[in-house]
Order: structure tokens, then C-alpha cells, then sequence
């Protein structure tokens, strides 16, 4: 697990410098949808898991307000730098940015409001998926929410899908990503879907999840 991570870390600092020009602009659509259906409100506290390049967090700090708090972590200090830097330009002071691994949130329990990952979740081996959304459900508060931007899982996968989950398992370090069943997995850890939306990405589908924390996990 240790080597994974490892590697994981030392290849998207590699491609930090690139990322939002070869990830960027194909993301942004999705990810924009995600933050809106989160519906973050003023005075929120929220941890964004995943932030890479921190296209997100200006987004989030502006719907949490002056009384808001906004957390960016990621396994990777060279993402971090860059997404530093655009906040610096920005002037955002309600913004801290982690260096850190969403297995072992470093945050006490019902820290957040409001949990938000985009292409994030689907980076995890199958093993580890639960382990992360136990971690968000420790830290968020009673009721709290999650919000979640991945490629997803269909039930009836179409041609592009099974292509593409071929190609997957057979170049992982390239293609390092896949489609995952995000209800599935969020209502095992113990949060009840609020809404999924979809919407397509490279002939893909992309599933947009809003999940509420509950008293059961399965």
C-alpha cells in the first residue's frame, strides 16, 4: 500500500506543472456541476480530498463566505504547489491547503460540513474505497454531506466503458483511473444518496453524487 501511495505521489508531481492542461479543461465541466450540487452555504466548513491544482477551492470559499473554512488535501506537494500559488494570486486567506492522505484524514471527528472529491475516489484500489468514506463520515458532522465527481459504474456497461476498463487493467499506470459504483459504495459507509446526476466525458459516464451522513453503515 505504502509503494502505491508512493507512486501515486511521485507521478502527479511529475504531471503537476501539465495537469491542468491535460486534465483541466475535460474536468471542469463535471466538476463544476459537482460543486453546484453540493450547494455549500455560508459559514460552512469544508474539506475538499483530492484538490490537486485547487481549481475548486476558490469556488467553495466564495459560497462559505468570510465565516467559512476551506481545506485542500492531496498525497501530492507538487499539486499543492501549484494550487498554493494560484491562490496567492487570488488573495484567499479562508484557505489551507494539506499535504496528506485521505486514509488517514489528519482532522478530529465532525470537523466538516461538507465533504467535496472530483476524480479523486476512482484513483483507489477497490480495498481502500471503503477506508476513505469512513474517514469522511468521521469527520463530518451529524448530517453532514458529501459530494462526490467520478466515473461511474454502470449496471449495463456500454462499449467505451468495457473498452476502457480493459484498457485499465491493462496499462494501470497509465490509465489509472476506472468507473466505480459510487451509490453503492457511499451507501455501504454509511450515507444516504440525496441525488445523482450524470453526464458524459470522453464517451464515458460521469456520476455526480450528493450523500448525506447517516446513524447506519452496512
Amino acid at each position: 500500500m505504502i509503494n502505491n501511495h508512493l507512486k501515486t505521489r511521485n507521478s502527479y508531481d511529475r504531471l503537476s506543472r501539465w495537469y491542468d492542461l491535460l486534465s483541466g479543461s475535460s474536468e471542469r465541466p463535471a466538476r463544476l456541476r459537482g460543486l453546484q450540487a453540493l450547494d455549500i452555504r455560508s459559514g460552512e466548513n469544508v474539506l475538499e480530498i483530492g484538490c490537486g491544482t485547487g481549481e475548486s477551492l476558490p469556488v467553495l470559499d466564495a459560497c462559505a463566505g468570510s465565516t467559512g473554512h476551506i481545506f485542500g488535501l492531496d498525497l501530492s506537494a507538487g499539486m499543492l504547489s501549484v494550487a498554493r500559488n494560484k491562490l496567492q494570486r487570488l488573495s484567499a486567506s479562508n484557505i489551507v491547503c494539506i499535504q496528506g492522505d485521505g486514509l488517514h484524514l489528519p482532522f478530529p471527528k465532525e470537523s466538516f460540513d461538507a465533504i467535496f472529491m472530483s476524480f479523486t475516489l476512482e484513483l483507489l484500489p477497490a480495498s481502500e474505497i471503503p477506508v476513505l468514506l469512513r474517514e469522511c463520515r468521521r469527520v463530518l458532522c451529524d448530517s453532514g454531506r458529501i459530494g462526490i465527481v467520478s466515473l461511474l459504474q454502470k449496471k449495463k456497461p456500454g462499449r467505451m466503458e468495457r473498452l476502457y476498463t480493459w484498457a485499465h487493467r491493462r496499462w494501470t499506470q497509465v490509465i489509472d483511473c476506472r468507473p466505480i459504483p459510487i451509490e453503492d459504495a457511499a451507501g455501504k459507509a454509511g450515507f444516504e444518496s440525496h441525488s445523482i446526476r450524470e453526464i458524459s466525458m470522453w464517451g464515458l459516464t460521469v456520476g455526480i453524487l450528493v450523500a448525506v451522513k447517516t446513524d447506519k453503515v452496512k
